[in-house]
């Protein structure tokens, strides 16, 4: 029986049918399409059977599907181990061509180039493209060639590149949608790749907030967030579309957009960063590390309300706000002299928003270790923060029920910890 002559598109963190650069080339190719998702068990091993993230995925993976079965084809999606996979799609299809959008962790680029080079060794030609940046790797460098370490000279630059081209093109796939592979292939449940469904739900982003993000960014009790972070992670919305539109309402909302881009520049030029201090200056700090501090933190359970209800709030929801973010990630650092690297897995653990990238970036931003980062003699006094940005504490009793019945004493002393810190620093950091 002759194969099946077709191109593959492959799903990745781009999980949508609008503005799709690599799908929209794909379409284009002379032979129907097959569109592909792979549950990656090398990632999916070392979750909780429950997590959100796989069940956000799930979703929109049905979504995607019942949008092609109106256009009479399917989503195939496989369980298992990407090179087997792929291995398996090989003897059973004639692939001409194969289509994706770039990623740019270390894993994802280990895991390309084998793909990469199988389908090579079979004769199938594969086409990359950028899609999850507006601006990638190399694009936005010093006049040297180097990459940029200092966020504001990159946001300039890259500022002056998309003024070039605003707006940045959004791709128009509909007149191509005729090009797909005519299928009717079984939609995997999360049952059948060994998951249950799980109670925290990922919001749909929105609009809301945006116009007024520079007065409302730091106030964790007004519920003005966009929620847009897990959908650009996992590629439901397009970064061209959010962009276009930032660039129109809010110059403080697109600088956090760009923030995300240097994060990933950063991440692809120095992947030691997601181990290391990007300051190797910083590796000889000797950190307390004490872990039933650790676990006081991740339950929330410090004594300090805005830490507390912070993690609480990221424990049932899987979300944290980024104020408290920073508050929470300065005391757990100098506070508690634990390092960023335990923090940064924890949260990788918990954020429906994780983002390698960011996180790291973010990390080590508070521990003073990494590129452009807070100095290390700035310690967050959770308790100033509350005054400022929770003053009624209307944030903290929403996440602390029992707050006004006597909220227990702080687990370190202020003065204390900062001066500890700030000593342990001066001694640890190498000349």
């Amino acid at each position: 029986m002759s194969k099946a002559v077709v191109s593959f598109f492959w799903f990745r963190r781009d999980l949508r049918l609008e503005d799709n650069i690599g799908l929209f080339q794909a379409l284009k190719s002379e032979y129907p399409v097959i569109p592909l998702f792979v549950f990656d068990t090398d990632i999916l091993d070392k979750l909780p059977k429950d997590d959100a993230r796989v069940s956000f995925i799930h979703d929109n993976l049905s979504n995607i599907n019942e949008q092609l079965k109106g256009l009479g084809s399917s989503l195939l999606i496989k369980n298992g181990s990407t090179k087997q996979v792929w291995q398996s799609l090989v003897d059973e299809y004639d692939i001409k061509e194969v289509f994706f959008n770039k990623d740019y962790e270390p894993y994802a680029i280990a895991r390309d180039e084998a793909i990469c080079e199988l389908l090579e060794q079979k004769n199938i030609i594969s086409y990359s493209f950028k899609d999850q940046v507006i601006f990638e790797e190399k694009e936005i460098v010093k006049a040297d060639g180097l990459p940029y370490t200092v966020y504001t000279p990159y946001k300039n630059k890259w500022l002056e590149n998309y003024k070039l081209n605003a707006p940045v093109q959004e791709y128009d796939l509909k007149p191509l949608f005729s090009n797909w592979f005519q299928s009717n292939f079984e939609l995997l449940s999360l049952e059948d790749i060994g998951f249950v469904r799980s109670k925290i739900k990922v919001k749909p982003y929105t609009f809301k907030g945006v116009a007024t993000y520079d007065e409302t960014r730091d106030f964790p009790a007004v519920d003005s967030t966009s929620y847009l972070s897990p959908h650009l992670r996992f590629g439901t919305v397009s970064i061209r579309k959010m962009v276009n539109y930032a660039a129109q309402s809010n110059a403080l909302f697109l600088s956090e957009l760009i923030w995300r881009e240097f994060f990933m520049q950063i991440l692809f030029s120095f992947p030691k960063v997601v181990t290391h201090n990007f300051k190797p200056a910083y590796d000889g700090i000797e950190w307390r590390n004490n872990e039933d501090d650790f676990k006081r933190w991740c339950e929330g359970k410090t004594g300090y309300p805005m830490v507390d209800a912070g993690m609480r709030q990221l424990n049932e929801t899987g979300y944290m706000h980024n104020r408290v973010r920073m508050v929470v990630a300065s005391f757990l650092i100098k506070h508690l002299m634990i390092q960023w690297q335990w923090g940064e897995a924890y949260f990788a653990q918990k954020l429906l928003d994780y983002e390698l990238s960011a996180n790291v970036g973010n990390w080590q931003w508070a521990a003073g270790t990494g590129c452009d980062a807070a100095p290390y003699f700035r310690v967050f006094n959770p308790e100033i923060q509350l005054k400022k940005f929770d003053e009624k504490g209307r944030y903290i009793r929403k996440w602390i029920p029992e707050f006004d019945l006597g909220y227990g004493a702080p687990m370190v002393e202020h003065a204390f910890a900062r001066d500890r810190a700030i000593a342990t620093y001066k001694a640890g950091i190498l000349k």
